[in-house]
């Protein structure tokens, strides 16, 4: 029986302290998810706070990243608008990685079994030349190989393996 009342369970660990998690909220919502916030200076605020970016990576506007000391993205990688990067655990980008529009990569998660509802996080891997087409969501833990392409609207829960195309199934129509 889960007692989501009496949750007294340990938080996850969030690898910063208090301060610089005030201010990447902070400067997240005041200037990194703005349209007007250039190419470059995304990059460049993601890297003060930590996340190790290549060269050549693009990121648009309205891209959510929770925590960017959690995020690694390799060369000539692209991040479309409104991606959220909920990296609670690491995200490990590989190079020449296009993550579209609308994107959900959550590493957060929660043990069913556990009565105080503990947290279940884990790590998510794009490889090199993997595709995440837009709308779709990774769940944590989960590894999508090199050049495999995640079709628009899918929900990836099992590692995929490189080269792979996964479709979402195809919805039931009632007339």
């Amino acid at each position: 029986m889960r007692s989501l009342g009496s949750r007294l369970g340990r938080p996850y660990d969030k690898r910063r302290g208090f301060l610089a998690q005030a201010l990447w909220v902070a400067v997240s919502s005041t200037v990194f998810t703005r349209v007007w916030c250039p190419n470059r200076v995304r990059c460049a605020i993601l890297r003060a706070f930590g996340a190790e970016i290549g060269k050549g990576v693009l990121i648009r506007h309205r891209v959510r990243v929770q925590w960017p000391w959690n995020l690694t993205i390799g060369d000539n990688s692209w991040i479309g608008t409104d991606a959220d990067l909920y990296n609670l655990d690491d995200i490990v980008i590989g190079s020449d990685v296009c993550v579209s529009q609308y994107v959900y990569l959550c590493t957060g998660s929660h043990d069913r079994h556990s009565p105080t509802f503990e947290f279940d996080n884990g790590p998510i891997r794009l490889e090199n030349g993997a595709w995440v087409c837009a709308r779709s969501t990774v769940l944590r833990g989960v590894t999508i190989g090199a050049n495999a392409v995640i079709g628009a609207t899918s929900v990836i829960s099992k590692d995929v393996p490189p080269g792979a195309v996964v479709r979402p199934p195809k919805p039931t129509v009632i007339t």
